[in-house]
């Protein structure tokens, strides 16, 4: 709810009545606010940076930060939005975040949870196409539903994101040094449905969000069992790191052997590089992950490409060989010496070079479980 930074109130020309009632206020849609916020609209956004002990221009910044839309100076505001004015501000006076990371807090909190509350309410009334009782509104319909979800589902959201942080900071913890805190060496890889802006045209929109969720839900279940991180969904593209090559490795043929054998979904294909990766407010960026990208595009359908740094991080760890004759000979010799043969968990079959637009000259590499290549 971002504000112009004049404080002014009525009577100034293009500003809102602070008292006045918003004409397409509904009755009902304002009891559902005062259910969800848990109390009645008290302030103007200049009363409520005002008791918080926040200049206007910085509760602005916050509110335009978290997502709010512009309310002028409306009576709309409680108790609840003062405080939270009162700790970000309070969080800066303190030392613990600067003024710019306190609005990068606000950022990512309000670009998050924006996007849970929307699946979550679409979610809740899915199936309630038709209301309970004839002559019931929609609001109507709502009230209820949030009111008895609304303590349980707030305690859950604290539980998951108490567990993700624990998560986030025991791999910060494990960091060599500062630095790897934002410029890590990690696996990247994009995972791209085939051929779905045909199918955008050819399917029902209920059809097509139910093959959209089907793959997300899929994509996510398997990276988060498996040890990486989903970084974001894009529809019919996902976007996941790990810190490890062979984990991302595993995800990637285990996600194209899931979706091959389902008759539902398109072919998939993958793209994976290895290298430096700068993180930030949850996302990654940098020539690692656009060449991630690069290889999806280029990626045979129901196939795994990954780049040279990406095929050397697998040959040294010993999850994979060089090449075939490297395993053949390994295994040769350790027959010889009566030891256990290495146990490759991955085949590398080197593809030919080809110019990457905007990264040059790539070699790209078919990554397979042992035992099917040709």
């Amino acid at each position: 709810m971002s504000v112009d930074d004049t404080g002014s109130g009525a009577g100034a020309e293009g500003r809102v009545d602070p008292d006045a009632p918003d004409p397409g206020d509904d009755p009902l849609a304002l009891r559902l606010e005062q259910l969800i916020l848990g109390a009645e609209r008290r302030y103007t956004p200049f009363q409520a940076a005002r008791s918080a002990g926040v200049s206007m221009e910085l509760a602005s910044r916050f509110w335009r930060a978290m997502g709010f839309a512009d309310i002028g100076q409306a009576k709309a505001l409680t108790e609840a939005d003062v405080l939270a004015l009162r700790r970000l501000a309070g969080l800066v006076e303190a030392g613990l975040l600067s003024e710019a990371m306190a609005v990068q807090v606000a950022r990512s909190t309000g670009q998050t949870t924006a996007r849970l509350a929307e699946w979550q309410i679409d979610s809740f009334l899915e199936g309630l196409t038709e209301p309970p009782e004839p002559g019931m509104t929609r609001t109507e319909v709502t009230y209820p539903i949030i009111e008895l979800l609304l303590p349980e589902l707030e305690e859950f959201l604290v539980y998951v994101w108490r567990r993700q942080l624990a998560a986030s900071a025991g791999r910060v913890v494990q960091n060599v040094d500062d630095a790897e805190m934002v410029d890590r060496r990690l696996a990247v890889a994009f995972a791209d449905l085939v051929g779905f802006t045909r199918l955008t045209r050819r399917m029902e929109e209920e059809e097509l969000g139910e093959l959209v969720e089907a793959f997300e839900t899929t994509a996510a279940d398997l990276v988060a069992a498996r040890g990486g991180r989903l970084i974001k969904t894009l529809g019919d593209e996902v976007l996941y790191v790990a810190d490890d090559a062979a984990t991302a490795a595993d995800i990637a043929l285990r996600l194209v052997e899931t979706l091959s054998n389902d008759e539902t979904m398109p072919e998939l294909r993958v793209g994976m590089a290895f290298g430096t990766v700068t993180t930030r407010m949850g996302d990654v960026f940098g020539t690692t992950v656009n060449l991630a990208s690069r290889l999806t595009s280029i990626a045979p359908r129901d196939a795994v490409l990954v780049d040279s740094a990406f095929a050397e991080e697998l040959v040294r760890t010993g999850v994979a060989p060089a090449s075939e004759a490297e395993a053949a000979e390994a295994a040769a010799a350790a027959e010889k010496e009566g030891e256990t043969p290495p146990d490759y968990r991955f085949a590398l079959q080197p593809m030919w070079q080809r110019s990457v637009r905007g990264l040059g000259m790539v070699e790209p590499w078919l990554l397979a479980r042992r035992g099917e290549t040709g």
